[in-house]
């Protein structure tokens, strides 16, 4: 059975799409059988890649997020997914917001998958700090794969 995986941040262009990005490979290489997408709480950057230091980052160490484009996140999502990771706790409270009534598809933060004590990968967009949002992405994508692999 394949599970369908939903990352999603405020403005899809930074820390969604390199947790996709991330996930999808370590998935892939791991033999799970997945589908990922990637989603922003808000609309400003919709069809817009990624932001250029994120692929820049996320390239250095291997990752391709170059064909990615931001979305939105709609209602539809939370029947389509059987789980949506946030990014930090502003975006996961927005989807519960946004979560229909009766609607039961898990809604959690990324970094319960992570070995890292922190539980919101920070937003890089204007502090930098891309490397950092690489660290914990691929720290929690390893622990969701031990997840999925039980």
């Amino acid at each position: 059975m394949t599970t369908r995986i939903l990352f999603v941040c405020l403005g899809n262009i930074c820390r969604s799409p390199t947790a996709h990005g991330v996930f999808e490979r370590m998935a892939a290489e791991a033999g799970l059988a997945v589908e990922v997408d990637s989603a922003g709480t808000g609309g400003w950057h919709v069809g817009n890649p990624p932001d250029p230091r994120t692929i820049r980052a996320a390239a250095i160490r291997g990752y391709d997020l170059g064909g990615l484009r931001a979305r939105q996140v709609h209602r539809r999502d939370f029947s389509e997914f059987d789980l949506i990771l946030a990014m930090d706790r502003a975006n996961l409270a927005e989807l519960r917001r946004l979560q229909p009534e009766g609607n039961e598809t898990p809604l959690r933060l990324f970094l319960d998958y992570a070995d890292s004590p922190r539980d919101e990968v920070p937003d890089p967009y204007y502090d930098g700090g891309f490397d950092l949002v690489l660290d914990l992405v691929e720290d929690a994508a390893r622990g969701l794969i031990r997840e999925l692999s039980r």
